[in-house]
This record gives C-alpha cells, structure tokens and sequence, in this order.
C-alpha cells in the first residue's frame, strides 16, 4: 500500500539524510539515503530529495520540515543560527526558495554561543523535542555522538552549551593512528569503567594512557574488545572532566543512539549521577513537529 504524507520531517546530516512521512504527529514512512551535505552541491539538495520522497507526494504541496547540517552555509538554504540564551526553536524555519511545486521545504535554524565560541544544527532540534515532551523541565542535557554536546537548559531555553569532539576522535584513532593495530570489535565492561576513572580523575595523563593500549597489546597481546573499551573510557573520562561543571548537582538527560547513551549512562553511574535517556529518533520527530506547529502560528 502507498503511503501518502501530510507533511515530512527531515534529519538532514552531514552524512546522511533521513525523512519520515508523517501524518500528524505519527510516522507512517521512513526512507534513508547516504546523499548527507558533505557530498551534495547546493542544486544538488532537492534531487537527493525527492529520490526518497517523490512517492509520497500528491498533487497539492506537502511541507517538508530539516534539521540539521542542510542549514549550513554549504547547504540547501543557510538558516542562521539564533544566539543563547534562547528557545531552541527561536523561530519559524526558513523556507528554501525555488522548490519543486509538490514540495514546501523548511529549514530549521541552528544556535551559536560567542564565549566560549560554540555552534549547533540538529541538535537543538531533539531539545525542543525533549521540552516538547517534558514540560518544565531544568537541568543539563547531554547529546552523545561525533560531535557530543553538553548543554545547559532553564525555563525553556538553551542558556549556554559545550561541544567535545570525543566521537570523532575515537573513530581517527581507532582507524587512522598506530592505535588501529591494537582495538578490535567487542567490549569488556571492567576495562571501560577502569578507563573512565583514570581520566576523569587525571585528564592530564591521557595522551600516555592511549599509547600504553598499543604497548599493552605488544607486551601483553591484551584483547581488542579490551582496547576498544579503554579507548572509549579515556576519551568520556576526558570529557566528563571537562564538562564537570554542567553535569555535577544537576538533574541530567541523554539524547542520542540507544547504545552510545548508554556507555555515557554508565560513565554517569560511576560517579553517582542518574541519567534518563531519551531516543534521538523520538525527540528529533517531536522537535520537528514543534517546529512545523511555528509554521502554522
């Protein structure tokens, strides 16, 4: 049976491209493609587009809502970003001028901090769906992934947010350093948590912790699970050091994949801070209905 959509919810990556047809609040479709904004020239958006939505589509116009990285200045329409301390949908999205007649596309604005200098698309979206979904809710929400954020929010509005490129760096130095000989698939429990003490406890010793997981390995031909586990709990040890001041005496949610939320869960629970997880899928589908619900108003 076809599915036909009333308005389309977008997560719009650097690498990646995910859409949803929507009725109402209910996704009644999904499609997914590799056609993310780092290989896409600007003509190039509406086409990758309607690869995964012309089915969709009928003869009136259908609104398309974004998120994310296809707000960028290389991206489909650049949407500027908001400054803090604000709402983390600050306003209506921009329209994309020049669409196809069966589309009506919209792209949400992402937010930019001054000191320290910090910038978010996407994510701001799957807050204002947490929000939407958690009325009155104060306190610190983490965002876990290649670039995670650490983002303080009172009375409903992102007051100010840190950004930590602890994702990419596991993947740079478990593919493309000396450290690639050494981790492996698997995951030893005990060897994370060790990890995540060491580095929360002395940030400073980190560099010569992540050379003793290829030393350990030559000298002691430890298991790859073991040194992948190491190498995630040096590199969130590192950052819950740094992101101490967010975290510590606050309430805390995590938004994100199921799997990563749950390793920094764990980080969290070694130092006596419950978190509640959030699905990254559910809150980025809430932040894109809530700001559909600007469009009308």
């Amino acid at each position: 049976m076809s599915v036909k959509a009333e308005w389309i919810a977008a997560d719009w990556g650097t690498s990646h491209l995910r859409v949803w047809a929507m009725q109402g609040t209910r996704a009644v479709g999904e499609a997914r493609s590799d056609k993310g904004m780092g290989r896409l020239a600007r003509p190039e958006f509406q086409g990758a587009l309607l690869e995964l939505v012309a089915d969709w589509l009928g003869e009136a116009p259908v609104d398309v809502i974004a998120c994310g990285m296809v707000g960028a200045r290389q991206g489909w329409v650049e949407a500027p970003y908001a400054a803090v301390p604000v709402a983390p949908l600050s306003g209506a999205p921009i329209k994309v001028p020049d669409t196809d007649p069966r589309i009506r596309a919209y792209v949400v604005p992402g937010l930019k901090q001054a000191k320290p200098a910090d910038v978010m698309r996407g994510e701001e979206t799957q807050i204002a769906g947490f929000l939407a979904l958690n009325r009155d809710w104060d306190g610190v929400i983490c965002l876990p992934g290649t670039h995670s954020k650490w983002v303080h929010v009172s009375a409903g509005e992102v007051v100010s947010f840190q950004t930590f490129m602890t994702g990419e760096m596991f993947d740079l130095l478990s593919k493309a350093s000396v450290l690639r000989h050494s981790v492996g698939e698997g995951w030893d429990e005990d060897a994370f948590r060790e990890s995540v003490e060491t580095t929360l406890s002395r940030p400073e010793t980190m560099a010569a912790r992540l050379f003793a997981l290829r030393a350990s390995d030559l000298l002691e031909a430890t298991e790859g699970s073991v040194a992948r586990a190491r190498l995630s709990g040096l590199l969130i040890g590192a950052e819950l050091a740094a992101a101490r001041a967010y975290w510590l005496g606050q309430q805390v949610a995590l938004i994100g994949a199921t799997g990563m939320s749950a390793i920094y869960a764990k980080a969290l629970e070694l130092q006596g801070v419950p978190a509640t997880v959030a699905d990254g899928q559910r809150m980025t589908l809430a932040g894109l209905n809530a700001a559909r619900k600007l469009l009308e108003h």
